[in-house]
């Protein structure tokens, strides 16, 4: 069992930067990859950026390829996700995710164990 716990979400304009935090529990972090997904109002769970188990190799969507960044820190048991250069379409509530396999995959059915959300909002 793994728990999940996103923090750092906020109100920020836009051009602005946010880091998120996903604090892991229950089994060392070091053990799987991870991945990060947003969902905007109205719309589908979609793929942001994942990080994988072995050697740290990252992913990311295309729309925040070069602004967001995904990082690790095992001692810790938590995954951050850096972002910058904020745009009022990345308003969404973010969520961690364990990853099923190694490497991760970009589809919600390959993640097991999610956290309850950070709320981001970019203001235009």
């Amino acid at each position: 069992q793994v728990q999940l716990v996103e923090s750092g979400g906020g109100l920020v304009q836009a051009g602005g930067s946010l880091r998120l935090s996903c604090a892991a529990s229950g089994r060392t972090m070091s053990s799987y990859a991870m991945g990060w997904f947003r969902q905007a109002p109205g719309k589908e769970r979609e793929f942001v950026a994942a990080i994988s188990r072995t050697y740290g190799y990252t992913y990311y969507a295309d729309s925040v390829k070069g602004r967001f960044t995904i990082s690790r820190d095992n001692f810790k048991n938590t995954v951050y996700l850096q972002m910058n250069s904020l745009k009022p379409d990345d308003t969404a509530v973010y969520y961690c995710a364990k990853s099923i396999t190694d490497p991760p995959g970009t589809a919600t059915y390959g993640y097991e164990y999610w956290g309850q959300g950070t709320q981001v909002t970019v203001s235009s």
